[in-house]
């Protein structure tokens, strides 16, 4: 197939049809999903190179940063550089870092690598915006939200999947298969995907210093990027406590019924389209309640019998999972409209930012959990979504919306 040309910056030269959207769903979320499978093979990972446990944090940890660069210094490329070349050179290195990971022979170079691999997947970032371009505006919320999903299911399936594989053969094994999958995107991607230069007269330090006057001039874009951080926070917050709660004294459940358990919580993000076509109809700001509700609610419901109902839990990771994806898709529907020709960076800025809330989610977990087990993560989770709903409020007030 030949490769389809559009002029720069278009927003309407190409149909988005239902399988150049699979493909790209598919791509986010097999990227994305390279930052998270470390995280339920930190202990295996640390003994096989000889880490002790809190060196073994820095797996994670030194991935986590790598995206946060990426998404600072190598994602706002989208607005400089043709972006399908820039994808595939992006997942070219991410296939290379997967390598390293896989035949590392020291631990200091294990790091290295997986630094690395978070900074090489902010390519899924270059094809968000991307996918915001080509779509036309009236149905750009319903297609963003669809790859998003791809996304999001990339996040939720990498724990479950790395722990079957690591059961099944080794913890190399799930970077094995993703360095296979990348190698396979790689080729889908110069066939099927369109290319597009940017318009910019802007060099790539001007690029990056423009950050700070963009961060000021969009009020939109910090109020978005605040819901979706603290949301994200509880996001983590359940998703990373969890697995000690399923595998300590009262459920006493093996990692492979708590890889199923996230394989069912993962659904919930097959609601984001929804949330996407609520957006292109312009009832964003109620469908910003009520997802910053559900995140809210589902803190109750997961605090039923003190986390003791498995019930509970089920409903709970679905409606999280829900009012989070759904979330995520109305800021980015949101901030795509705000100024095309920047995209790239917009989109840069607001992922960073709510990977940092993410961040903190993930950090306050362990603690919380050991401080006052399963209550305390759902009396945090309750909270931080109270305060993101009272500050939703002021909007609405704002807006005379209420």
């Amino acid at each position: 197939m030949s490769t389809i040309q559009l002029p720069p910056d278009s927003e309407n030269s190409i149909v988005m049809t239902r399988s150049l959207t699979f493909l790209l769903a598919l791509a986010c979320g097999a990227i994305v999903a390279n930052l998270y499978y470390a995280q339920t093979l930190i202990t295996l990972i640390g003994s096989d190179l000889h880490l002790n446990l809190k060196l073994s944090g820095f797996i994670v940890t030194l991935t986590q940063l790598g995206y946060g660069a990426g998404l600072l210094f190598i994602a706002p490329l989208s607005d400089l550089l043709e972006n399908r070349r820039l994808i595939i050179v992006l997942l070219a290195l991410t296939f290379l870092s997967l390598l390293g990971i896989i035949f590392s022979p020291t631990s200091s170079t294990l790091l290295l690598f997986c630094f690395l691999l978070g900074l090489t997947s902010a390519s899924a970032q270059v094809i968000i915006p991307f996918v915001a371009h080509i779509t036309p505006i009236e149905k750009r919320g319903q297609v963003v939200g669809t790859v998003m999903s791809g996304l999001l299911l990339g996040i939720m399936l990498s724990r479950p999947l790395a722990s079957l594989f690591t059961h099944f053969f080794s913890w190399q094994a799930i970077f094995v298969f993703s360095a296979v999958f990348m190698l396979l995107l790689i080729f889908l991607l110069h066939h099927f995907f369109p290319t597009r230069r940017p318009k910019h007269n802007l060099s790539y330090v001007k690029l990056i210093a423009s950050f700070p006057l963009i961060f000021k001039s969009y009020p939109v874009l910090r109020r978005r990027a605040l819901y979706q951080a603290s949301l994200f926070c509880v996001f983590n917050l359940f998703w990373t406590s969890i697995a000690m709660l399923l595998m300590g004294p009262f459920f006493n459940y093996s990692q492979e019924t708590v890889a199923l358990f996230a394989f069912v919580g993962a659904t919930g993000a097959l609601m984001a389209p929804i949330a996407g076509r609520l957006a292109d109809k312009g009832h964003t700001q109620i469908a910003t309640g009520v997802a910053i509700i559900l995140v809210g609610l589902a803190c109750i419901i997961a605090r039923w019998h003190n986390g003791h109902s498995m019930i509970a839990l089920v409903i709970s990771a679905l409606i999280l999972d829900i009012g989070v994806a759904s979330n995520l898709i109305l800021g980015q529907r949101t901030i795509y409209a705000l100024a095309p020709e920047i995209r790239g960076r917009l989109n840069g800025l607001y992922v960073a930012i709510f990977f940092i809330g993410g961040g903190i989610g993930s950090a306050l977990s362990a603690y919380l959990y050991r401080l006052g087990g399963w209550n305390f993560i759902t009396y945090a989770g309750f909270i931080v979504s109270l305060f993101v709903f009272f500050y939703f409020m002021t909007e609405c007030v704002r807006n005379k919306k209420v």
